[in-house]
């Protein structure tokens, strides 16, 4: 029984690859499964590298549906997905996350008739300003297993009227690639990563470091928002170095809007998984407006302060290492320095968040897929 798996953004390709590992171990193989690549982002560094890192195959079709506005992005990936499943129609399909090609491949799976995974499901932000919310919630009305990550989903989804048996609590699968990454990373020469010698020149000082992410249009577009959060990383980062891998659109409102970031924050470019990895693990504190970010750092135990007055993952304040700041100077200084002060939370890895999500997904579709009739 065929599965198409899609993926249309780099964190996508995280997300799916302990799937495509746990499907490859399958005794006995009862599903196959296709990598689809809608194209929704174009990223020079998913090369055969990337994926080699990952352990899974090049995608098996590459739809290079990606530019444009939110519709035209979504109406390309639709159009695309659509030729692909009727050339060959699948026993199922599986998404992941919140991106556009979440949304656009779920509809027309579901238009043909063909089933629906989604996995991260039943996440909520209850913020209708965020595409992501718009893609979590329609996904989420037409799918038909939903796989879920935290308690918080579960009760979304019991909310919103889905039937118990259609919703699987499995764990996350961002969590059983982050810690395949960090086992992996151990047995890696390190040496080569742009970040490295940053990295090295302050343990071998005996500094501790911080990294920050941002790449939010709510946080990074907006001038005085954008100045507001750049001032108190500029304070953090005179009792703490401080480097900032820099998203393409935020070096650009850096320059636009300019954006003193001071003399004791480094810019990076962006980082490939490894390399990133690398970098945060062992960081003192991560300051980031990420979701993803939230999930791995709680996985690994490091403190994280969200720079966002909402979060979808509450679980990782809830019971992790994630405290969220708002978009408050002072209350982003205040936290940052109770971590350096060693009074930050101790967060724990959440129920379930033991590597082993991926497996727990592809025995509940081998399971339903044997109840569907052909």
């Amino acid at each position: 029984m065929l599965i198409y798996l899609v993926a249309g953004a780099r964190p996508n390709f995280m997300k799916i690859a302990p799937i495509v590992r746990a499907l490859q171990a399958q005794e006995p193989k009862t599903l196959s499964y296709k990598i689809i690549h809608t194209g929704q982002h174009y990223d020079r560094d998913m090369n055969d590298v990337f994926f080699e890192e990952l352990g899974i195959p090049q995608p098996d079709v590459f739809m290079a549906a990606g530019g444009g506005s939110h519709a035209q992005q979504t109406a390309k990936i639709m159009v695309g997905f659509e030729e692909l499943c009727q050339s060959e129609r699948p026993a199922a399909v599986l998404v992941v996350g919140d991106v556009n090609s979440t949304l656009a491949c779920s509809i027309v799976a579901k238009k043909l008739n063909i089933p629906v995974a989604h996995v991260e499901a039943g996440l909520r932000s209850g913020d209708m300003t965020m595409p992501e919310e718009i893609n979590r919630l329609v996904t989420d009305s037409i799918s038909d297993w939903f796989f879920v990550t935290e308690p918080a989903a579960l009760e979304h989804l019991k909310r919103e009227g889905k039937a118990d048996s259609a919703v699987h609590y499995v764990g996350h699968v961002m969590v059983d690639n982050v810690l395949y990454q960090a086992d992996k990373l151990a047995h890696t020469d390190t040496s080569g990563f742009e970040t490295s010698a940053f990295k090295k020149a302050r343990q071998d000082a005996g500094q501790r470091y911080g990294v920050v992410t941002m790449h939010r249009p709510s946080n990074v577009d907006d001038a005085a928002t954008f100045t507001r959060i750049a001032g108190a990383l500029k304070e953090i980062a005179a009792e703490l170095p401080l480097i900032f891998p820099v998203h393409p659109r935020t070096r650009a409102n850096i320059e636009k809007f300019g954006i003193d970031l001071g003399p004791n924050i480094t810019l990076a470019g962006p980082q490939a998984y490894m390399a990133f990895l690398n970098l945060w693990k062992d960081a003192a504190v991560v300051l980031t407006d990420s979701g993803g970010l939230q999930e791995e750092t709680t996985a690994l135990g490091v403190p994280c302060v969200t720079i966002r007055e909402n979060t979808e993952r509450p679980v990782t304040v809830d019971e992790g290492s994630n405290v969220l700041a708002g978009t408050d100077p002072a209350v982003i200084m205040a936290e940052a320095r109770k971590v350096l002060r060693g009074e930050g939370k101790q967060g724990r890895r959440p129920h379930l968040w033991d590597g082993k999500a991926a497996e727990r997904i592809v025995a509940v579709l081998a399971n339903e897929l044997a109840k569907v009739p052909e």
